[in-house]
């Protein structure tokens, strides 16, 4: 028996995926309540994370025509919204901008650009 063909390396690599998923579904059922719940946080946060750091900047751009670079200073609870906050350079159409996602609102709820509000769903 000498070398292994293509096909059986293959079938060999697929066996080993499965394998491992197998592993770490038991291994997730060793978990403890708390556990879960706080792996179920990280991946929210993550999530809203994501979210607003595709949304935010898209609103910005479309109502100053400017694209934001980097967040200044972002506030959460953890669970219901994210809030990012945004300072213009120089040259940019923007001073500050405060931008917040809201998991109850599906969506950006509140948008305030240089103090004016472009977006306000809150409430």
């Amino acid at each position: 028996m000498g070398d292994l063909s293509n096909a059986q390396k293959l079938m060999i690599a697929v066996a080993g995926v499965f394998a491992m998923g197998f592993l770490m579904v038991g291994s997730n059922k060793d978990q403890s309540s708390e556990q879960k719940k706080a792996a179920s946080m990280v991946r929210d946060v993550a999530n809203m994370q994501r979210i607003a750091h595709k949304k935010c900047p898209q609103l910005i751009k479309q109502h100053t025509g400017t694209e934001v670079a980097s967040i200044v200073k972002s506030d959460s609870d953890k669970a219901t919204y994210l809030t990012l906050e945004y300072t213009g350079d120089k040259g940019d159409n923007f001073k500050k901008v405060f931008c917040t996602l809201s998991v109850v609102k599906g969506g950006i709820s509140k948008l305030i650009i240089d103090g004016k509000t472009i977006i306000d769903e809150e409430g």
